[in-house]
């Protein structure tokens, strides 16, 4: 692009442009001058957006965050309508189903990236700690609700969902797994918490 054209919303399509390259190529193909080409502008436009490259994947990680803060606060506003089970094979599909598992990847690829996450989120592993919380705090409500029983264990139901979740998913290259797949995995882990 050229040298003073204004580009709207240049973070978003920024951020854009690395995703799809996450998505199709890995971790390993993201770098500053392929985000830069996918997003059909000049290397220096995310230079001067972002102090270096790894704050430019610090606030590319932590927006991917904020969008599963936003989907939780949606899951919840569904707790005690449709089914547990359907209910969250869609939050799994929706955070799996998107750049999730290759933001993922990136943060375990990158030793700059994750001690720069570390600084503003000490603890887990970021997005898949959020998506913990998301989904620990939909079964805590479903819970109330009297949709799952009393005993159900949620401190190990969100992880073991988390991490099924994200073993489905993992594979870039793969068609991504049937709906079908998803339920049926969800409905394994929680089976022995649905109320009769």
């Amino acid at each position: 692009m050229p040298t003073g054209v204004a580009i709207r919303d240049v973070r978003e399509q920024l951020f854009a442009a690395a995703e799809r390259i996450l998505r199709r190529d890995g971790p390993s193909a993201l770098t500053s001058r392929a985000v830069t080409t996918e997003a059909g502008c000049a290397k220096g436009v995310l230079h001067r957006h972002f102090a270096d490259f790894d704050a430019f994947l610090t606030e590319l990680v932590l927006d991917r965050i904020a969008r599963i803060e936003a989907q939780a606060a949606a899951l919840c506003d569904v707790a005690g309508t449709g089914t547990v089970t359907g209910n969250l094979a869609g939050a799994l599909t929706e955070v799996f189903g998107t750049v999730a598992v290759a933001v993922v990847s990136l943060i375990t690829s990158r030793d700059e990236l994750r001690a720069r996450l570390r600084a503003v989120r000490p603890s887990g592993v970021p997005v898949l700690a959020e998506a913990t919380a998301m989904i620990a705090t939909y079964l805590t409500a479903e819970r109330d609700l009297g949709r799952l029983t009393p005993h159900a264990d949620i401190a190990t139901l969100a992880p073991t969902l988390i991490g099924a979740g994200h073993l489905l998913f993992a594979d870039r290259t793969s068609t991504p797994p049937e709906p079908g797949a998803v339920v049926k995995v969800v409905a394994g882990v929680v089976a022995g918490v649905l109320p009769e």
